[in-house]
């Protein structure tokens, strides 16, 4: 299993979603994509596709204003 870091951190939507779905491609099923964010509409938006993309997801607040969504590969 792989671990990777997306840092997303002061960018808006849709650069965190579009950089995330990029990412994710290069992975193996199983591996872990951990996408920093501290923008509420990726905060929304990336979840919401990785969920609907069949991926298994885990939102973490790390600082006030700041997440780490983890997304592992499913398919």
């Amino acid at each position: 299993m792989k671990e990777e870091t997306l840092d997303c951190l002061g960018e808006a939507c849709p650069v965190p979603l579009v950089k995330a779905q990029k990412a994710l491609e290069k992975l193996d099923v199983g591996d872990v994509l951990i996408v920093q964010i501290d923008h509420s509409c990726a905060m929304k938006n990336v979840p919401e596709w990785a969920r609907e993309a069949g991926h298994n997801v885990e939102i973490e607040e790390v600082d006030d204003g700041e997440w780490d969504v983890v997304i592992e590969k499913a398919k």
